[in-house]
Parts: structure tokens; C-alpha cells; sequence
């Protein structure tokens, strides 16, 4: 049996989530059309006849002098030293830029099995270059080519991800796609649909706050209570949008997709706050991102 902790790291935008979605079969990761969504690690898990993988989906690699963002990269190199095998995701409709080359040089220095993965393959701007520029800068691993929102070459990734991976025990139970605590999983799916609703008018200003969770009608009904964080007043009226439509939207639309990942009913109370300058204080962002 095999037994592995992959790491997925790639450019934003790579497809990274949407592919650690698909090896998994369940929906482990947030997803939106906003680059650099994934903010922290996130764990999914893939248990087969061949034994289980565990997927660390990663933030996106950005080079970018901002605290947040130094806080991320970090984070990427930090789990390469802690896994069994990398899968490496690269957008084939993009043409490789400075991050790219950044993350090839990092790649280079480990030791670890190493595994490419050329994703949106299916889309009619894939570029034959992309994949011969990654083989010339990593000729030492395979390419396989994906479409993580179809499906397409995700089974013949899976299984060169199972042979490049050591043996050993199951690390979870077989019935366990992802390892995410309640308080997790209910941000970030309000993280989500707030990032949905407001487009490119608010995304990396907001963060999410849990309060307070609590069981009612025993055990049947999880309330969860807290604060979409954004920056200044005039995001705040973004989030809130006219007459609370928004924020209206924004829970029912997270209560919907919480009730169908969770075995009992989810209800939200959420209300949105400012809290000026939040991607600037250390004690928040090491909690954030890790």
C-alpha cells in the first residue's frame, strides 16, 4: 500500500484547487475566478485500492514585496521540506513568466519525487511551448496533461502520483476526503461567496472571522456567528450592497453549499466589520497562513 503527503504548488490561477477538487472527489478547496483565493495550506484526501494520498493544496506563488503575500510564498517553500512527493501545476493557456522561473529555481534544490502537471489542456489557447519549456527546465520529470474542471487526465495523474509515492499506512480513515475543522470550512465557504459577490471590488481586502459556534435541537442545527472583514468604510458598503442584498446573498448562498457538505443544518449569522490595515499586522497573518 501507498501512503504519501503531496504537495500542489503553481502560479495563481493554475487550476491548483479545482485540480486537488478532482483528486479527491469532493470539494476540499475553495474556488473562485479571483487569483491567490487559497490563502493557507488545505488538506485533501484520496484513499484508493493503491493506498491514500493526502493533497496540500498551497498558495499561489507570487512574487510580491506586501506582507501577505511574503507570508504565502514562505509558506509554499516551507511545505516542500515536509512532503513525500510535489506535484507541480502550470497553467498551458499562460506563458511562463518571472514566477514561474521562481518556482522552477525553488524545485530544482529538492530531492523529493517530483511530479509536472499541465493543466486547462482543453482550453483552445494551450500552448505547445509551455509544455516544452517546462520539460527543458525540469527534464528529470514526466508531464501529464489535465483538465482539472473536466476530469480529463486526472486518473492517469492519480496513478503516476500512486507510483512516485512511498509505501506506508493510511494516515486517515478511508472515508475521510478532507481533515478540515467546522470553523474552517464555514469561513472559508463564506470567504467564497464573498469573493463571488464582489468580483475584483473587494476580494483581497476581506478576510473572515468565526465567533462563536454553536450546537441546537440536538445536534441537528450548527450555528455559526462572525464578521466579514474588509478595510475601509466603502468596502464595507460593497460587502453590505443596498438594502444587505449582498451580504443577504452572500449567507444564503454559503448556508446552501454548507448544508450539503455537513450531516446536519447550517444557519450563519454574519455581519461585515473594518478592521483597517489587517494584511499589515504579523500576530493575524501567522494565524491566517499556515
Amino acid at each position: 500500500m501507498k501512503s504519501a503527503m503531496i504537495a500542489v504548488v503553481g502560479r495563481p490561477s493554475a487550476g491548483k484547487s479545482t485540480l486537488v477538487n478532482a483528486l479527491c472527489g469532493g470539494k476540499v478547496s475553495i474556488v473562485s475566478p479571483v487569483p491567490q483565493t487559497t490563502r493557507t495550506r488545505v488538506k485533501g484526501i484520496h484513499t484508493g485500492t493503491a493506498g491514500q494520498m493526502v493533497f496540500i493544496d498551497t498558495p499561489g506563488y507570487h512574487l510580491s514585496r506586501k506582507k501577505l503575500n511574503i507570508y504565502m510564498t514562505d509558506l509554499v517553500a516551507a511545505t516542500l521540506s515536509e512532503v513525500d512527493v510535489v506535484l507541480y501545476v502550470v497553467d498551458g493557456t499562460r506563458a511562463s513568466g518571472e514566477e514561474e522561473k521562481a518556482i522552477q529555481v525553488l524545485l530544482h534544490g529538492i530531492r523529493t519525487p517530483l511530479v509536472l502537471c499541465l493543466n486547462k489542456s482543453d482550453l483552445p489557447g494551450s500552448r505547445t511551448s509551455v509544455r516544452a519549456e517546462l520539460q527543458a527546465a525540469l527534464p528529470n520529470a514526466a508531464v501529464f496533461e489535465t483538465s482539472a474542471l473536466t476530469g480529463g487526465g486526472v486518473e492517469a495523474l492519480r496513478t503516476a502520483l500512486f507510483a512516485a509515492s512511498p509505501e506506508g499506512d493510511p494516515m486517515y480513515p478511508e472515508d475521510y476526503y478532507t481533515d478540515q475543522e467546522p470553523e474552517f470550512r464555514i469561513s472559508e465557504i463564506v470567504r467564497e461567496k464573498a469573493m463571488l459577490q464582489t468580483r475584483e471590488e473587494v476580494p483581497h481586502a476581506l478576510y473572515v472571522r468565526i465567533e462563536d459556534l454553536e450546537m441546537h435541537d440536538e445536534g441537528t442545527i450548527l450555528w455559526a456567528r462572525g464578521f466579514i472583514c474588509v478595510e475601509r468604510e466603502s468596502q464595507k458598503g460593497i460587502v453590505v450592497g443596498r438594502g444587505g442584498e449582498r451580504i443577504k446573498a452572500i449567507v444564503r448562498d454559503a448556508e446552501k453549499e454548507l448544508c450539503e457538505l455537513f450531516p446536519y443544518d447550517v444557519k450563519l449569522d454574519f455581519r461585515v466589520k473594518v478592521d483597517r490595515e489587517w494584511r499589515k499586522r504579523d500576530p493575524l497573518l501567522r494565524k491566517m497562513i499556515r
